[in-house]
């Protein structure tokens, strides 16, 4: 039975995660660090924190895996540098704790094309929270890289992703294995599955992967 903690359990992946870790058989114990309170559950603690002044003591820090949704869009972050902040800092920082508390792994829901070298400010973040992650030193460190998420019907539009998924469901067919669309429900399966069965070293999940091993 294990202990695991979820950084971004309020988001549209993190959600899934959440709701899929809590019905888990061999799973005892779920963290669930947000900004604001979640629906109780018997087997959930949810620590109210601000992710800008993480608590480096907090004992629940430490646990078997740790699981990363946290994430944002610039427009909801109102600039680059605050999407920066969310994007790379805050999963930075969180990770740091959780692996100086003794957590040996740790799975980052990233994004297809990730890449440092990037010259956009999706891709370019997420290649480097992968690249500093990767330097930390887990045990273990599972970087799953999913297409265009499909997540049903959001809160707010999100004009690129609503094209994105018209052209999946009409074209589909004929797409690539890589750039189909991917439910977060089969992303967060595929996040719980690395965090419980953890492979040494580091791991890339393509999204090609995780349609395939639904």
């Amino acid at each position: 039975m294990q202990t695991v903690l979820i950084l971004g359990a309020s988001g549209a992946v993190g959600q899934q995660v959440l709701a899929q870790a809590l019905a888990h058989p061999g799973i005892a114990r779920v963290v669930a660090p947000t900004r604001r309170a979640l629906p109780p559950h018997p087997h959930l603690d949810n620590p109210l924190v601000d992710f800008s002044a993480l608590p480096d003591s907090a004992p629940w820090w430490q646990a078997d895996a740790a699981l990363c949704a946290l994430g944002t869009t610039r427009k909801q972050a109102g600039s680059a540098a605050a999407f920066y902040r969310v994007d790379h800092d805050y999963v930075l920082a969180a990770a740091r704790l959780a692996l100086a508390a003794g957590t040996p792994t740790f799975v980052l829901n990233s994004s297809l094309g990730a890449d440092e070298k990037s010259y956009g400010l999706y891709l370019k973040t997420k290649g480097e929270t992968e690249r500093d992650l990767s330097a930390l030193g887990f045990a273990s460190l599972a970087l799953v890289r999913p297409s265009l998420l499909d997540a049903g019907t959001r809160a707010d539009f999100r004009l690129g992703e609503e094209v994105g998924l018209w052209l999946n469901r009409h074209l589909g067919r004929w797409l690539p294995d890589a750039w189909r669309a991917v439910a977060v429900g089969d992303v967060a399966k595929t996040m719980l599955d690395a965090a419980l069965a953890p492979v040494p070293g580091i791991r890339i999940i393509a999204s090609s992967e995780i349609t395939a091993s639904q």
